[in-house]
């Protein structure tokens, strides 16, 4: 079998030498006579798997003793909710910064629980871009900052987070998370999907600073209390096992390739493959995001008609280039070049671009 390149939004590509770790280590762990899958959270081997995960993922960002990171169930989308569950308490409002489909969504399950003040949207220009940073103001009433990093189906990202002072700044990572060094220690919770960028479907990531979730409301359904997951090391119920044992190989694998700056410079030396064939034909692959908010995970481009874009989609994938249609929502089409892409992906794919243009334009 060849393996081809994975241009997926998410459940999307992940490092050939982690697959191939766990492809090893899939009937027999680590000499336990058994599979990750069928081993209890509560045995020894499992809790190292668990720290050591989240030990490696605060490495990597930086962070001390001071975070945590938990692994839970319900993808971004519950997040949308237990943010505001959590800490949208009464006579305060949540701030979001609609940047795309995802942050609206989780505008609209906050507004379910409390008040929400949309501090900026792109919405009315198909979420095109981020905010400057003179764009967002902050006022007293606000009980946090909800921004998305990465728009995975518009194809935009902050490259500078808001300074939001005292007011708590949370973001979904899900798409860009462990892409590129931050200062996370500027970030009061991050979560994030780690089927995109860091791992398979099923599990989230939450890194939090430890003080922000104390003190949560006891009268909180208990799942939904992220106290009761730091307070348990993510093991208060059976974790997504599978889920966080591939996320820790992950981040072990990001630590030999040697940590997220080497990774910055090599997703930004892909994405520069991508644009540039973008950016020399404009007039034909017709890019969606705003210049200076162009994502350096998510491409996203058009042509100039339905047709020539499903015959793009088509051709594409008879050499072994998948998953390149855009969202349902948007169309078009859209190249996913997270970590795991290797660069000679983007290679294949640009030299395909100047291709189609010649012979379609």
């Amino acid at each position: 079998m060849s393996r081809i390149f994975n241009f997926s939004a998410g459940p999307a590509v992940l490092p050939l030498e982690v697959l191939k770790e766990v492809q090893e280590e899939l009937l027999d762990y680590q000499g336990t006579g058994m599979s990750i899958l069928e081993m209890s959270h509560r045995s020894p081997s499992y809790e190292k798997v668990n720290a050591e995960a989240e030990e490696d993922i605060k490495e990597l960002l930086g962070l001390g003793d001071d975070y945590c990171v938990l692994f839970l169930g319900g993808g971004g989308s519950l997040q949308f909710s237990m943010v505001a569950l959590n800490f949208l308490t009464p006579g305060k409002k949540g701030g979001y910064v609609i940047t795309s489909t995802f942050s609206d969504k989780a505008m609209k399950e906050a507004q379910k629980i409390g008040e929400t003040s949309i501090l900026f949207s792109s919405k009315e220009n198909k979420y095109n871009r981020v905010p400057r940073p003179e764009e967002l103001s902050y006022s007293n009433d606000l009980a946090y900052v909800h921004i998305t990093g990465n728009n995975t189906i518009e194809g935009t990202e902050f490259m500078d987070y808001p300074e939001t002072g005292e007011v708590p700044l949370i973001a979904d990572l899900s798409s860009d998370i462990l892409s590129r060094p931050i200062d996370a220690s500027k970030f009061a919770l991050i979560y994030a999907g780690a089927q995109k960028n860091i791992g398979p479907g099923g599990v989230v990531v939450v890194i939090a600073r430890k003080s922000y979730l104390a003190g949560r409301d006891k009268a909180l359904p208990t799942m939904l209390n992220y106290e009761v997951h730091m307070e348990n090391n993510s093991l208060y119920n059976t974790p997504p096992v599978f889920g966080v044992y591939i996320v820790g190989k992950v981040a072990k694998w990001l630590k030999a390739q040697g940590g997220l700056e080497v990774m910055a410079k090599r997703n930004e030396e892909k994405a520069k493959l991508v644009y540039d064939v973008i950016d020399a034909h404009p007039d034909f692959f017709r890019g969606y995001a705003d210049k200076d908010s162009r994502s350096l995970m998510n491409v996203t481009f058009g042509l100039p008609t339905k047709e020539l874009e499903a015959k793009f989609a088509t051709e594409a994938k008879a050499i072994g280039l998948d998953g390149l249609k855009g969202h349902r929502s948007v169309g078009g089409l859209r190249a996913s070049i997270y970590n795991a892409i290797p660069k000679a992906g983007c290679e294949k794919l640009a030299k395909f671009m100047e291709e189609f243009y010649q012979n379609n334009k």
